[in-house]
């Protein structure tokens, strides 16, 4: 009588061995381990964990008294008395009260006519900026033009030039358009045109777009669509968290900026509300309390528009092109 073996089981066909799980002794599954700076045993000590909460707690004031303080000591300066305001040392809790130094500021100020004027360049200035980083940014990575590349490349070495050494140049663009020969001083066109050419927001577009599959522009291409077409009803709606970004950064950058409206609009009329406050600062006529006040007013709409996008800013950003 002879003894087979029995036949050998192949490796493939060998039950994959199932990963092994932690458990606690009441028999649930330990969460994974998260690599932090200070871990967590350190943490369950006493000395650690005080350590930990001190330096946290220094850090918390340091940062709020650099970024908090200031904004702080403008809106508390605002309502307080021209004469409380020029004490030395000066009050950091107000003494007195006057919180209609701000409706003063409105009208004394004349601050409507320069808030719609920033409102008008804001939307103007942020629509060409859309159009013209959208449609660069769509062209360098999805037609992928001849010297694409070096265009790139030349775009994103302008933004290693200082602000101010582009001054004098785009200056003399405006004040006399090449070829056409217009003078674009005190006209919304000053401030857009400028800001249409940022390296930054198609740089950005551009890498959001690379992450779009091709075969979803390949598929509508066989369906008929044209260049324009797939831009508009593929690329642009899979686009809307980063379109989100860069409308944001444009809006705040035309908003906040102060030395190139104050080179370009020279009018009056015509300025933003910073460069007006500027002008107005320098004049006898308007209190400090006042100036401060208008300050407080100006600075509102950016703060607000910060705090209900910030999740925006940072998921568009980070969002890829496509789930799933």
């Amino acid at each position: 009588m002879t003894l087979t073996a029995p036949p050998a089981v192949p490796a493939a066909a060998a039950p994959a061995a199932r990963p092994t799980s932690r458990r606690t002794p009441g028999g649930r599954d330990r969460e994974p381990t998260v690599r932090t700076l200070v871990s967590d045993a350190q943490l369950a000590r006493g000395r650690g964990r005080a350590l930990y909460l001190t330096v946290l707690g220094l850090v918390t004031v340091l940062f709020l008294l650099v970024f908090l303080f200031p904004v702080y000591w403008m809106v508390t300066s605002a309502v307080k008395s021209p004469a409380e305001y020029a004490l030395i040392p000066p009050t950091f809790v107000p003494e007195s009260f006057h919180p209609e130094t701000y409706a003063q500021a409105w009208d004394h100020m004349d601050i409507p006519r320069y808030f719609l004027n920033t409102v008008w360049y804001a939307l103007g200035g942020w629509l060409i900026q859309l159009i013209v980083a959208v449609t660069a940014a769509y062209a360098l990575s999805k037609l992928r033009p001849r010297f694409g590349n070096v265009v790139l490349a030349g775009m994103l070495a302008s933004l290693m030039m200082p602000a101010a050494a582009l001054l004098v140049p785009a200056y003399l663009t405006v004040s006399d358009v090449p070829l056409l020969h217009v003078n674009l001083l005190n006209t919304p066109w000053a401030l857009w045109l400028p800001a249409a050419a940022n390296a930054f927001n198609i740089y950005v577009l551009k890498r959001f777009f690379d992450q779009i599959p091709d075969d979803l522009l390949d598929s509508a291409s066989l369906d008929g669509a044209g260049r324009l077409r797939v831009l508009w009803s593929i690329i642009l709606p899979l686009s809307r968290p980063v379109l989100g970004v860069v409308s944001i950064f444009a809006i705040i950058a035309i908003w906040k900026d102060f030395l190139w409206p104050l080179l370009v609009l020279q009018d009056p009329r015509t300025q933003t509300l910073s460069v007006a406050l500027s002008r107005l600062s320098n004049t006898s006529q308007v209190p400090p309390t006042e100036m401060m006040a208008g300050l407080v007013i100006a600075s509102i709409p950016m703060v607000v528009i910060f705090l209900i996008f910030q999740r925006s800013i940072i998921s568009g950003l980070s969002a890829g092109g496509t789930k799933g």
